[in-house]
Order: C-alpha cells, then structure tokens, then sequence
C-alpha cells in the first residue's frame, strides 16, 4: 500500500516506497510498515513496525481505514442443545477482550452470557445507545451461538454484520464498534491453532522466530544419550591407544 500520482494512499505491486505491504502465510496475515510511516493503527492501537492480523481486524493507515473481512459467519442453528450438568464448569470456550472497556478479560461461555447496557448483563457495554439487552451467548458443541435480541445494528463478526451467528474458536466479535473480543479454547489442542492471540501480543517488536517449546523440550531429552555416546566413544578410542601400541 502506498500512494498514487495525487498522494493519495492505494494498492500496488511495487515494494519499493510503500506505506505498508502484506503478505500471507502459514501463520496468517502480517502488515509490515515501511521506512518513514506512521500514524499507522490496528484496533486502535499503534502500531511501530510489524502487526499480525485477525479477520475482522480495523487497520488505519494516513487517515484511511481498512477491514480484513473474512467469509460469511456460520449460520445459528435454530435451536442450542441443553448443555450438560458440568458444563458451566467448563473453561474450554472463551470471549477474551482485545479493545474498548474490556480489553484484557476473559469470559467463559461454558454457560449462557448476556451481552446489553444493563447492569445484570454478563458483558455490559456502557453506551448510551446500546441496547439494554443486545445479545445472548449461549454454549454449542461445536462453539458458541450468538442469538440478537432485537439490536438496532446488530454484532460484527470476522467483518461482516450479522443478527446470529454460529461463533468458533479464533472468530473476532465486535460490539458498538470498538468493544472487541476473540473467541479462544486455550484448554483443547485441536482448537488451540485456531487462536493467534500469542503471535499477535510480539509480533510488533519481533525480529528474529523464538525457538520453539516442544524443540527445546526434545533436546532437553537427548542430551543425556549424547553424553553417554560421548562417554562410550572416549572409552574405546583409550583401549584402542592402549592396546593398539603393543
């Protein structure tokens, strides 16, 4: 992304002068800043050199406003199984906050949660237009069903407006515009991958790919094989000087 004749920003091929460039892979899309830019914000945050992107993520570049949209949610199912007696025990599902009054709390979805201004609601966005009652979350098999309550605009997730939705691990949920929450599983392994909230929290400063836990923890393993192979190949190469010479 950089600017055109007029200095108006817009898209390109050319690198070279660019205010950002993306680019995608295995992990997801990543923003970096060319030389000299700024004002550059994701969610309203600044952002200084490098920014991994969620679908649904609001990037702001001179004055510019982009959205990573992402396909169409899941649709709700018409109706949401009775959950099993454990179930509000049950930490596998979260609504992490990742912008507005909420940022930094984690809510699980192990049972029903109501999203709305009032102060009884398990998610109260304090704005005066908001509705009193503007959604229920309520716990799914395969996620989290948002069910609207009659709002005036509706929920934003992923970047696209919806009323229902069926909500999965990694999905990024908007209300009243910069009320911004994930949905994460940190506790199950399958839907961990979903999730980028770790790669996101360094990716601003990062330069150089940490090594990973599971590479430290197999070389931790070796290491007392190596030593003894070590140990064993010293003892015969002595009896071979010893015994050799003569």
């Amino acid at each position: 992304m950089g600017r055109d004749s007029d200095g108006r920003p817009g898209f390109g091929e050319r690198a070279h002068g660019a205010l950002a460039q993306f680019c995608v892979d295995r992990r997801g899309v990543w923003m970096q800043l060319g030389a000299g830019s700024r004002g550059v914000y994701v969610n309203g945050r600044p952002v200084r050199r490098m920014a991994m992107l969620r679908v649904g993520d609001g990037v702001f570049i001179e004055g510019t406003e982009l959205l990573l949209v992402g396909d169409d949610p899941l649709p709700a199912p018409a109706t949401t199984p009775r959950p099993a007696p454990l179930a509000e025990a049950d930490p596998r599902l979260v609504l992490r906050g990742v912008g507005g009054s909420h940022h930094g709390r984690c809510v699980t979805l192990g049972q029903p949660r109501l999203v709305g201004r009032l102060a009884e609601c398990d998610i109260r966005v304090d704005e005066p237009a908001f509705a009193d009652r503007h959604a229920r979350l309520e716990p799914h098999p395969d996620g989290a069903v948002l069910r609207d309550l009659g709002s005036a605009d509706g929920t934003v997730v992923n970047g696209q407006r919806v009323r229902h939705a069926l909500l999965r691990p990694g999905d990024q949920v908007v209300f009243d515009a910069h009320h911004r929450f994930v949905v994460e599983a940190p506790s199950v392994s399958s839907w961990h991958a979903a999730s980028v909230g770790e790669a996101r929290a360094a990716a601003d400063e990062r330069e150089h790919e940490p090594l990973p836990v599971a590479s430290v923890g197999a070389s931790a393993r070796r290491m007392p094989w190596l030593l003894l192979a070590a140990l064993l190949l010293s003892g015969a190469l002595s009896l071979l000087l010893l015994y050799g010479v003569r």
